[in-house]
């Protein structure tokens, strides 16, 4: 008996760490891109309201580091949002996903405030990503 309850604990364990997280599979699109300044800056990626309605955004830094300090996102019905960031990114990093409030919005633009203050020669190219 008490076999059959280890045998019963063991298959029940061992079937329950096959099983996996359902993944988020909604769509991730590329925005715009632009290719930072060696100083503190600020950039603007305007996004068209043909690209669609999204839930949520990121941004993804390639070629170099960069340190992003806030996000402002501008709505089509005219809201825009201030998101902190305070992140250094490395190049090949992003941030994490970051939700727009309410349902599915349209984006107009992104303006973003960094600062490239560190050794690395190379300018990184900041991507912003939406997600349907």
């Amino acid at each position: 008996m008490r076999i059959k309850f280890l045998l019963a604990t063991l298959i029940a364990i061992t079937s329950m760490s096959f099983t996996t997280l359902p993944t988020d599979t909604r769509p991730w699109e590329l925005l715009g891109s632009r290719v930072v300044n060696y100083a503190l800056d600020r950039d603007v990626i305007a996004v068209t309201a043909a690209e669609g309605l999204f839930t949520g955004i990121q941004i993804r830094v390639k070629r170099g580091p960069v340190n992003m300090h806030k996000l402002v996102v501008h709505y089509g019905n005219g809201e825009s949002e201030e998101i902190e960031l305070r992140e250094n990114f490395r190049a090949g990093s992003a941030s994490r996903v970051i939700d727009l409030p309410g349902n599915k919005r349209v984006i107009k633009k992104v303006t973003f405030l960094y600062d490239t203050k560190n050794l690395a020669r190379k300018r990184a190219v900041v991507e912003l990503w939406g997600r349907h």
